[in-house]
This record gives structure tokens, C-alpha cells and sequence, in this order.
């Protein structure tokens, strides 16, 4: 595996790897209904007051290497629709700590929910939403869509522009200690160069640049530790799949997709079209978040 891999490639021991645990916290929903009718009379008819539909409140998980400024150009679009907004946190310590703060955070929020993931937030969601009622749609834009059991590194597959980094972990990674990691963890920086090619490639140089001198670090576990019970298995999922993703390639996608039954729709865009085409994913966001009721 690829986690394992890097291990040996740096003359270590083989990780570990933890199940994320998956028991969710469940929100009380408000049940919607029709307002009292009024007293029919001899010369009156009752009238009702038709049920409102109530928008869900739409919470974006930000991926590896990232921070929450990823969803910016989505935010504005969805807050000038008229929906609520938040930008979950993602500490990035590794797929079992993200999944338990993701779900906690998720159970402060009342009423329906549209999770939406990208790239690695997609393996947090599909983790963190499993039980919790109130998450009504999964949206997966150039994402991970998890099974039980997968990690990431394998979902990635050997196209990826990650893949040269499970023999030669320099080739890719900036690898640097942190504090009270486990034996042979350590956090990763993707290198600028491989960052601006592989990740940004439908932005400008000088933004891709910018971005990788400002990512956020990601230890290893989040590539290496397995998944747990999908929510996609009870909960609708959409995924939005950029056809010049070089991170996730395409193939890998579809049938990720394929896998989870989702609804699928490609657009022309890197690995990073959430922060190039802002006002296609909100499209698709929205479309997930209308089949809501």
C-alpha cells in the first residue's frame, strides 16, 4: 500500500492503521406541516397555508494540502441564493480524527444538510455522515468516494501525480516531523513545482504558486488509514468529476462514482475546479441540494 510503501522507502517500520469510528450523532429534525386551518363558516371556506420548503444548510469540507478559503467563490454564490453556509473545519491529522470532528460538528447543525466534500473531504463525509439523519445529499466534486476498507493512497491509483511517491517520497513531499505524530508519521507538503502542475493546472502559474506556498500540512494517516462504513449506502450522493484532474485521475473517479451510484456529471476542470470554476460546482451543489424535501 502506499503509506506502507513510503515507510519502507525511508527505512522504517509499517504504519498501523486505524478503522475511523463511525457511530453518528443525530440532529432532531423539524418536522414541516400545514398551518391551522382557519373556521369554516356557513358563508366562509377554510383555507390552508400551503408547507414551506425549508433550504438545507449546506456545509463544504475542504481537502488535503487546504484550507477553507478553497470554497470561497462557492460560498458567495450559495449565499446570495438564499441558503445558509458553513465551511466545516479539517484539522488534517488523519482520516479517524477528521471523521470524529466532522461529525461532531455536524450534530450542532439543526434541519437538513448537504455535505459536500472535495478531494479528501470527500473520505471525511463519507465517513462522518453515516447515521446521522439529517444529512440528506452527498456531493463529491473532484472527490474520494470511499468503500469500507479503502484508503485513499489506493484510491488515488498509479496515474495519479501522487503515484511516484510511494517508491520515492521526495519526488513529491516535503516530509516534516510534528509534534506527538505516531513512529515514522509525519506531515506532507506537496512540492511547489508538483503542486502547481498537477493540482493547478487550469489557473494562472502565479495563483497556483500562491496556493502551494500556502497549504495547509496534511499528515500521512490521512492517505493511509482505511475507511468505515460509507453513508453513501443510505444517503444520495452526486459527484461532479474534472476531466483534467491529475490527482485523482478520471477513471478512478467514474468509478468511484459508479460504485457509490451517484449522480454524475463531468466538467473540463483540474483538481482544483472548486477554486477555477466556482459558478459550475455551485450549479451542481444547488441541483443536489433542490432534490432535498
Amino acid at each position: 500500500m502506499f503509506v506502507n510503501r513510503i515507510a519502507r522507502g525511508l527505512g522504517r517500520h509499517r504504519l498501523r492503521y486505524a478503522v475511523a469510528a463511525t457511530a453518528a450523532a443525530a440532529a432532531v429534525a423539524i418536522p414541516l406541516g400545514l398551518t391551522p386551518a382557519t373556521a369554516a363558516t356557513a358563508y366562509t371556506p377554510a383555507t390552508h397555508t400551503a408547507p414551506t420548503h425549508v433550504k438545507p444548510t449546506i456545509v463544504l469540507v475542504h481537502g488535503a494540502w487546504a484550507d477553507a478559503s478553497s470554497w470561497s467563490g462557492e460560498v458567495t454564490r450559495l449565499q446570495a441564493d438564499g441558503y445558509t453556509v458553513a465551511v466545516a473545519p479539517n484539522p488534517l491529522r488523519g482520516l479517524s480524527d477528521d471523521t470524529d470532528y466532522l461529525r461532531d460538528y455536524l450534530a450542532s447543525i439543526t434541519g437538513p444538510i448537504v455535505l459536500v466534500g472535495h478531494s479528501y473531504g470527500g473520505a471525511v463525509i463519507t465517513n462522518a455522515a453515516t447515521g446521522n439523519p439529517n444529512v440528506k445529499a452527498l456531493v463529491y466534486v473532484d472527490a474520494y468516494i470511499p468503500d469500507e476498507g479503502d484508503t485513499v493512497a489506493d484510491l488515488s491509483g498509479p496515474d495519479s501525480a501522487l503515484a511516484p511517491g510511494a517508491s520515492n517520497p521526495a519526488s513529491v513531499f516535503k516530509l516534516v516531523d510534528y509534534p506527538n505524530a505516531p513512529d515514522n508519521i509525519y506531515d506532507t507538503y506537496v512540492l511547489p513545482d508538483v503542486f502547481v502542475r498537477a493540482f493547478a493546472g487550469d489557473l494562472s502559474p502565479a495563483k497556483g504558486a500562491q496556493l502551494a506556498a500556502s497549504q495547509s500540512p496534511t499528515s500521512l494517516l490521512a492517505l493511509g488509514l482505511h475507511s468505515g462504513p460509507p453513508a453513501w449506502k443510505t444517503i444520495p450522493a452526486w459527484d461532479l468529476i474534472g476531466t483534467n484532474d491529475k490527482i485523482i485521475p478520471v477513471a478512478q473517479q467514474i468509478e468511484m462514482a459508479k460504485n457509490a451510484g451517484a449522480h454524475t456529471q463531468k466538467f473540463t476542470a483540474s483538481h482544483l475546479g472548486i477554486i477555477s470554476q466556482p459558478a459550475t460546482v455551485t450549479k451542481f451543489i444547488e441541483q443536489a441540494a433542490c432534490s432535498v424535501r
